[in-house]
């Protein structure tokens, strides 16, 4: 195991001449030594372009999403929750507005899991670090607790001077009003995680008044927690150091795949550059360092393809307004592919391959398992039976000689309606069926209630056949008077002993 420590280098230059906010502010995270290095606080600058404004429209949708859902109603008849999703634990239902899922499907969830994960894959060959760019939560909380502390403390150069300077009221009420607006918004994003496991309405004024149940407590005291801890103190270190999904993408990338790219062709060799100068025999980039001061991450995109980069288009922004001032053309830094880069490089017309052997396996599994989820829950039985045969006594044999079997059916009715079953037996000569109380010979019927599992007894009587085995295989068939059937398979037990 290797052990990789940063250092940052000074110069004697840098070390005899002031230093400035930013500088301090180093300095002071540096501190005094010892084998790892303290968080060095990053302070990106807002810039504005077309990246950063997908990244706000993002930010809005699926925060609303995730905080509107819980309250989406969706009528279902009877006792059942009318909220549209909800995980259920009680009654141990999986609610989807017009789809619920029952724990013995959990191969449904399953199939979900499996296709967001090949879903993720494709896009991340295709397009590089998308999802942790524009649609991951820590992202998105990030970039909201950010935005919170801009208007608090400004934007970079301000909150730097303010972590720079001493106490006093004026740092005490801006830093303080920060923490307490990202707690605020930590307890909200803890709040609503816990309305998707109840509903929304009912569990609102019991958490008020104390009556929730004390996992409601304990859920939105961990979530409040993690967020603003995640989200305000640790950023960009959940996702280099705690996420693992930086160091499983490397598999999915491949020459072709497209990522937030510095066109070394086009901006080598760099420098700084002044108004009226020649750009003959120099690259565009200028040196500012404003794809590095905007990174969220604190890399520089300029030293090729880092683990850290999580592909937000952000210095894409910063470097196309620094090529706008100087009347250079934009996209000097840009999503384009390795390959790409080095075809220029070489005088060639680049080559973009969105078909290839990989991506095609990935879509090819996505479409399969999509598929085969979909057809799943298309055709997926509105009722269920399983079978249990009664183990002690397994028969008895009654005064007439005949043998009879005792069977506990459970019934699962999988709609929003009651539905009212017939139970058939089958694969016993001579076999008479009957409900417990009830006289042989007529059909044994059960209504089992909507979204509810239903126990039916029912015993099984036979005549003893001369040389027939010791078990009998046999069937359980239910219909439902709007037509859905379905059957299981048993056993008919005792006739050897009779012979």
């Amino acid at each position: 195991m290797t052990t990789v420590i940063n250092t940052v280098g000074t110069t004697a230059a840098e070390r005899q001449a002031p230093k400035s906010a930013a500088g301090r502010v180093r300095e002071k995270a540096k501190g005094t030594g010892g084998l790892y290095q303290p968080r060095v606080p990053i302070y990106p600058k807002l810039v504005h372009g077309r990246w950063r404004r997908i990244k706000w429209a993002l930010l809005i949708l699926t925060l609303t999403i995730y905080y509107v859902t819980p309250w989406i109603r969706w009528e279902r008849p009877g006792a059942l929750p009318d909220q549209a999703v909800l995980v259920d634990f009680f009654g141990r239902r999986f609610y989807f507005f017009g789809i619920q899922l029952w724990p013995q499907e959990v191969h449904f969830i399953t199939g979900l899991l499996v296709i967001a994960a090949l879903a993720l894959f494709l896009v991340t060959a295709l397009f590089g670090r998308l999802w942790c760019g524009y649609a991951c939560p820590q992202t998105v909380w990030t970039d909201l607790y950010i935005y919170i502390e801009r208007m608090f403390e400004g934007d970079r150069n301000a909150r730097m001077r303010l972590a720079a300077a001493p106490w006093s009221f004026d740092k005490l009420w801006r830093k303080g009003g920060k923490h307490l607006v990202w707690l605020g918004v930590a307890f909200g994003t803890g709040g609503a995680w816990i309305f998707y496991f109840r509903d929304a309405p009912t569990l609102l004024p019991e958490f008020w008044t104390g009556q929730a149940p004390l996992a409601s407590y304990v859920s939105c005291a961990l979530l409040t927690a993690t967020t603003y801890i995640f989200a305000g103190h640790m950023r960009e270190q959940v996702c280099t150091y705690m996420c693992p999904w930086p160091r499983i993408q490397g598999a999915m990338l491949d020459n072709h795949s497209l990522q937030v790219t510095y066109r070394r062709d086009r901006g080598e060799t760099r420098g700084p550059h002044k108004k009226g100068q020649s750009w003959e025999g120099r690259g565009d980039c200028i040196d500012c360092s404003a794809c590095v001061v905007a990174c969220p991450m604190g890399i520089d995109i300029r030293n090729g393809a880092q683990l850290e980069c999580i592909n937000c288009g952000l210095c894409i922004d910063a470097c196309d307004e620094i090529m706008d001032r100087v009347g250079r053309p934009r996209d000097l830094i840009a999503y384009d592919t390795d390959a790409a880069v080095a075809a220029r490089a070489a005088g060639q017309a680049p080559v973009y391959k969105l078909l290839r052997p990989r991506t095609i396996y990935y879509a090819v599994a996505l479409v399969a398992v999509s598929a085969l989820v979909g057809w799943g829950l298309l055709t997926r039985a509105t009722m269920d039976l399983h079978v249990l045969r009664d183990r002690s006594p397994t028969f008895v044999r009654l005064h007439d000689g005949a043998v009879r079997n005792g069977y506990t059916l459970k019934v699962a009715n999988r709609t929003f309606e009651p539905v009212t079953v017939e139970v058939g037996f089958r694969g016993v000569e001579g076999a008479r069926l009957r409900s417990p109380g009830e006289a042989s010979g007529g059909p044994v019927r059960a209504t089992i209630p909507a979204n509810e599992v239903r126990a039916v007894r029912v015993f099984v009587t036979a005549d003893p056949v001369e040389g027939a085995p010791e078990s009998i295989p046999a069937v359980f068939a239910i219909r439902s008077t709007a037509g859905s059937a379905t059957a299981r398979t048993t056993y008919f037990t005792g006739s050897e002993s009779l012979r």
